[in-house]
């Protein structure tokens, strides 16, 4: 069974996840000379990234050795509100003064099958084609139990290769761009970050529910290896457990 870290407050459970980060990001860069992070969207991670570019923690990485991914995308234009990369921008990014190289956003200009293609080329040319092991992969949950775009009942769930994928998304009405589970399990560490009474339900049928299938459930695909996979809860999140 994966790590849990059950904190009684949100700001306890960001706190930690932030150290985290530090410390992954301290490992990789003394490793291998750089730090390969996976970001996530949605509202979640919000407060996290505005902690990391707070004074408490800016000095804490090495942002100039520090690289940064998309989970998944949005598949909207560049200066759409929706994107993930927007949100981003504005409480990380921009605060720190993160060079535009070390970011890889999804480029959307074409069709969302090129957008995978173009995201899975760009991913491969930065790990100089060898095999794509990011440092820290963070991941949210939905309600539904959906992770990145892995959505329930999506054909993405039955991709085994480590690649970029397109799917369209009838429950959002809205092409997504994102990693498959292959690709994320590659990462060197991975962690979720779950907070609130309303994802209870969701952490209860990834991690303890016998019954669920991956297909109803898609965070299930992500590894269980203990040694990897971390899971950041507040106490109402791990409600079920």
């Amino acid at each position: 069974m994966m790590e849990l870290n059950i904190y009684n407050t949100v700001d306890e459970v960001i706190n930690a996840l932030a150290q985290a980060i530090c410390h992954s990001s301290e490992l990789a860069i003394k490793k291998r000379g750089q730090f390969n992070l996976v970001l996530s969207g949605g509202g979640s991670p919000r407060k996290l990234y505005e902690l990391l570019a707070s004074k408490q923690y800016h000095n804490k990485i090495a942002w100039n050795k520090t690289y940064f991914f998309f989970g998944d995308e949005r598949f909207v234009p560049e200066n759409d509100s929706q994107r993930n990369s927007l949100m981003v921008k504005e409480v990380l990014f921009d605060p720190l003064k993160i060079t535009k190289s070390h970011i890889f956003n999804v480029d959307t200009t074409g069709t969302p099958e090129e957008a995978a293609e173009k995201y899975q080329h760009s991913i491969e040319s930065h790990f100089q084609h060898q095999p794509i092991e990011f440092d820290f992969n963070l991941l949210g949950l939905g309600d539904n139990s959906h992770t990145a775009s892995l959505f329930p009942y999506t054909s993405v769930l039955d991709e085994t290769e480590p690649t970029v994928k397109s799917v369209f998304v009838k429950e959002v009405d809205m092409y997504r761009i994102t990693m498959t589970a292959a690709m994320i399990n590659q990462s060197r560490r991975i962690a979720f970050l779950v907070f609130g009474e309303g994802k209870a339900e969701a952490v209860f049928h990834v991690l303890r529910d016998q019954a669920g299938t991956a297909n109803k459930y898609p965070a299930r695909l992500i590894s269980k290896d203990e040694k990897k996979v971390q899971w950041f809860l507040d106490r109402a999140a791990a409600s079920r457990l």
